[in-house]
């Protein structure tokens, strides 16, 4: 079955590397096409795909390691095999999320002024790479002062303040290799992650909004005004009925919308009772209070595979909504605006602005999902075994996360384990990353604090 996972993986990217060329070209201009910039769109777009898509297997994963009652399966009954299971996805999390800053800090930004610089007809090509690394470099810096404060400031102080400096930085270095460099990346990812917010709040809810509203107000094509004019009453009624059908898919997308509002609502309501507050990053481990979307999700489980369907349409829904929203708002930097997104008249660097806004807007919506089916998104479809009597009674079993700790403790006499999706532990990392920067910011700000 892991081998058909992975072999169905490597047919989604397959899928969604040739959508991302079949997109990057129908808007592409073709007077000022551009190989670099091209290649350039096509893998910042598919990278950000890459990475909505994760979430689904994510959630496969953990789900697939548990028996209907609760027991693990055979072959995940061992602690050592799941670890690797979830090492697996945690690095692919860091490598795409590596990616993103990747592009975000290096490679648009280098092809981007690249290509500026080509428009000047007296540059060469050396003289073009230099000038484009030139402007470069400030991406570049704030890429390593963003790294370096992530990786140094939340460590705790030698324990041997009296030592001489070399001894002090050999175990900050130290203590850096322990963590992998994972401080430094959560705190990138967080940063970017607080500008993603913006860029959806922007773009997302806008497209939210703009995308079934023209669905529902649909356009009259050249061939329906030249059907019409004939008088060929068949094809006219044709095109109604696909315009009906359209109005309906706006209705449904505006529906769905709606949905998203109210989950989001009761998500953050519950978070406001029932969380440890600022200290945990307003984190909770389950659901308090009904959540629509989560006790949907939980309702086909029972038929495979209708609630990875749904997770990954909804995942899929903040990517469409969000270029819904730039093909129609534009590139604007505050009132001005920057760059048109209009099919094969858009401009390479308007491409280039596009997939580095979604690269944005996807690092958030991997966070904010989890917000939308708390319950659903961090355990799956795991459910755990219920101890009436000394031993485990196969009968009595429950769905994660309802009254139960991520460490399987036990509460309202429930008892069991469940294994957390790797999603909810990365996003659990950033935040204990940014609340120990922001407590020694605090600290070295007012000491006696």
């Amino acid at each position: 079955h892991l081998h058909c996972l992975l072999f169905g993986v490597l047919g989604w990217v397959s899928v969604i590397l040739s959508f991302c060329w079949v997109y990057i070209r129908k808007y592409q201009s073709r007077q000022e096409s551009e190989v670099i910039s091209t290649i350039t769109a096509i893998c910042a777009l598919a990278i950000a795909l890459i990475t909505s898509a994760l979430l689904p297997v994510d959630i496969f994963l953990v789900s697939y390691m548990k028996h209907p009652n609760g027991t693990y399966k055979e072959w995940a009954e061992n602690n050592e095999t799941r670890g690797q299971i979830e090492d697996t996805v945690l690095y692919a999390y860091y490598s795409l999320y590596s990616l993103l800053l990747f592009c975000v800090f290096l490679w648009i930004p280098f092809v981007y002024f690249y290509y500026e610089e080509k428009d000047d007809d007296n540059i060469n090509k050396c003289s073009q790479v230099k000038n484009a690394l030139k402007y470069t470099i400030g991406f570049i810096i704030v890429c390593a002062a963003l790294l370096l404060i992530g990786a140094f400031v939340p460590l705790e102080a030698p324990p041997n303040q009296n030592g001489t400096q070399w001894e002090k930085m050999q175990y900050l270095f130290e203590e850096l290799g322990n963590n992998h460099g994972v401080p430094a990346l959560s705190f990138s990812i967080s940063s970017l992650t607080l500008i993603g917010m913006l860029a959806v709040i922007t773009y997302t809810a806008y497209g939210m909004s703009v995308l079934p509203l023209n669905l529902i107000k649909g356009t009259r094509s050249v061939v329906y005004e030249r059907l019409e004019n004939t008088e060929d009453i068949e094809e006219v009624e044709h095109q109604m009925e696909k315009i009906k059908a359209k109005i309906l898919l706006g209705i449904f997308f505006i529906l769905f919308a709606l949905l998203f509002v109210v989950a989001l609502f009761i998500s953050n309501l519950d978070k406001a009772l029932h969380s440890a507050g600022i200290s945990s990053g307003f984190m909770v481990f389950g659901t308090n209070l009904t959540n629509p979307l989560n006790e949907l999700l939980l309702t086909l489980q029972p038929v495979f595979p209708l609630d990875y369907v749904l997770i990954t349409v909804i995942t899929m829904y903040f990517v469409f909504t969000s270029m819904a929203g730039i093909r129609n708002m534009g590139i604007w930097f505050f009132w001005i605006r920057l760059y048109k997104i209009r099919p094969k008249r858009t401009r390479p660097q308007a491409l280039l602005f596009l997939c580095m806004i979604l690269l944005l807007i996807v690092l958030h919506t991997s966070f904010m999902i989890y917000s939308l089916a708390p319950q659903y998104v961090m355990y799956g479809s795991q459910n755990y075994l219920l101890q009436v009597t000394p031993g485990w009674v196969c009968g009595g079993r429950a769905g994660c996360g309802v009254g139960l700790s991520m460490s399987g403790e036990e509460v309202g006499g429930w008892v069991g384990v469940c294994v957390g999706g790797v999603i909810s532990c990365v996003k659990k990392q950033v935040i204990n990353n940014v609340r120990n920067l922001s407590k020694d910011i605090l600290m070295s700000v007012n000491p006696h604090h």
